[in-house]
Parts: structure tokens; C-alpha cells; sequence
């Protein structure tokens, strides 16, 4: 098995919102385009502010002032009222960027629909005209969590298509340059589970045990052998997953409740009805 690993990426990485790399205004210069340089330029002022504050905003008025059409800018906007909550403002200063700049900003927009919204149908309709608009490779998440089909994937079950969520996840994880995120396997082995599947749903959850093992794929495996009338394993898949948990070796997200996250109380609950 392959143990590329995607979550060693920098904790700051991981901590990260903000959808675009900064941008090197000098190309810009370098393609002639004199306007898009002074509005790069003047967006790089943003530097040491904070997003919530007046002047990272009206700096961002002011590059925006200068070029309209500098997809940068909106989205740097945008990320204090993800943050905030205001929803409204976000999507629609998003749409302007995805707009201006569809390739650049899709994935990102997408993955936000995902994470912050629940919005599957969106993250999905984003991610598909992403993957139409592209030759090379779509991408991961902005936290650095997941390759993006992988969260295609995880919308598609969700949404109640098992099979076809099954079908791209493996997919992407057999593909020889995919770095495996953080919960990769363990979503595949929940989407099994979900299905009826369980000697498969146990096997990806072997490779994620083996990959980053955690409380959730113990609890998940648990399930697994519960259906499989293993009452043995069933209980000690419990047990080590209340000690992992009490260990903090457990899903994280630091903004949103991860998807198949489940909490001490749930696994608790479940190994007093297994022990009876």
C-alpha cells in the first residue's frame, strides 16, 4: 500500500482559509497587463493586517477599484465573512471571483459548499465543471485534508449514491501520484458499511488504521463486526476506540464538524449496549 501521506503537509497548511497562493504581481508585468500589476501590487498591502480589520478591506476596495476584473481581490474579501458567518456576502463576492476566473476559483468555492454549507449538489456541480475545465489534475481542499475527488466522492454518498461515490474514490486512490489524506480510507470503509459491504468496509479500515489510525475507524470497525455477528470483536473495537478517543487521537477540524465524526458519548454509549 501506498504511504504517501498527504496530511504531513505544514500545520499552517492545515489552519489556512484563504483559497489563492499569493500571486507574483510581476508576471503580470511581464504579460504587459500594467492594470492587473497596480491592482496586485496594491492588494499585496494587505500584508500584517488582519482580515477583520477596516484597512485589510479597504485595501482590497482599492486593488478592486483598480481592476475589477482581479479575481484575487474578491476572493481575499471573501474570507472574513466566511469566517464571520455571513454567508450571503461570501457567496456572492465568490461568484464574482469563479466569474472572472472559473479554473482558479471552482475548487475552492466547492470545497467551502462542502465543509462550511453541507451543500453537496453544489460542491458536486463545482467540482464537475472544475474537473471539464481542466487537463491536469483538480486539486486538493484548501486545509489540505483531501484530494477533491475524494470529497466528489464523499458528496455523492451523502447524497445517497453509494456506488458512484465508491466508484471515484477508489478511483483517485489508486491512481500512483495520489498522497493519502488524513480520513481517506475511513470514509471509503464508512461508505461500504453504509452499503452492506462489511469485509470491505473492514479492509479499508485496516489501511486507515495503517495509514492514521484513530477513534472514529475503531468505533466504524466496531460496527462492522457487529453486523458481522463477531460480538468479540465488536466489544474490543469499542474498547480501543474509547481509549484512543480519551488519547485525542481523533478526527479534527478547526472550523467544522468533519464528516463521520463521531463523539466519546456515541462510542460509549455503544459499548454499554454491547456489554449488555
Amino acid at each position: 500500500m501506498k504511504i504517501k501521506t498527504l496530511f504531513l503537509l505544514p500545520l499552517l497548511l492545515s489552519l489556512a482559509i484563504s483559497a489563492k497562493s499569493q500571486p507574483n504581481c510581476n508576471a503580470f508585468l511581464y504579460m504587459g497587463d500594467t492594470v492587473k500589476f497596480d491592482a496586485c501590487e496594491k492588494a499585496m498591502e494587505i500584508s500584517g493586517h488582519h482580515q477583520f480589520s477596516r484597512e485589510f478591506q479597504t485595501i482590497l476596495d482599492e486593488s478592486i477599484a483598480i481592476d475589477p476584473t482581479f479575481d484575487y481581490a474578491f476572493v481575499e474579501k471573501s474570507v472574513a465573512y466566511l469566517k464571520s458567518g455571513d454567508f450571503v456576502t461570501w457567496k456572492a463576492l465568490m461568484d464574482k471571483a469563479v466569474s472572472l476566473d472559473a479554473a482558479s476559483n471552482l475548487g475552492y468555492r466547492g470545497w467551502c459548499r462542502y465543509q462550511f454549507f453541507r451543500d453537496y449538489q453544489g460542491a458536486i456541480e463545482d467540482l464537475e465543471r472544475l474537473k471539464n475545465l481542466l487537463k491536469y489534475d483538480i486539486g486538493n481542499s484548501q486545509n489540505g485534508d483531501y484530494h477533491l475527488q475524494i470529497v466528489r466522492g464523499i458528496c455523492y454518498s451523502a447524497l445517497g449514491n453509494h456506488q458512484k461515490a465508491i466508484a471515484i474514490i477508489e478511483e483517485q486512490l489508486a491512481k500512483e501520484d495520489h498522497y493519502i489524506g488524513k480520513f481517506d480510507y475511513l470514509h471509503l470503509g464508512v461508505i461500504y458499511l453504509n452499503m452492506g459491504e462489511f469485509e470491505k468496509a473492514l479492509k479499508a479500515f485496516e489501511n486507515q488504521s495503517n495509514v492514521n489510525d484513530l477513534a472514529e475507524n475503531h468505533y466504524y470497525m466496531a460496527l462492522a463486526y457487529q453486523s458481522l455477528k463477531n460480538h468479540a470483536q465488536y466489544v474490543s473495537a469499542l474498547e480501543k476506540s474509547v481509549n484512543m478517543y480519551k488519547q485525542g487521537l481523533i478526527m479534527r477540524d478547526p472550523y467544522t464538524h468533519p464528516h463521520h465524526k463521531v463523539y466519546l458519548s456515541e462510542i460509549e454509549k455503544e459499548l454499554l449496549q454491547a456489554r449488555g
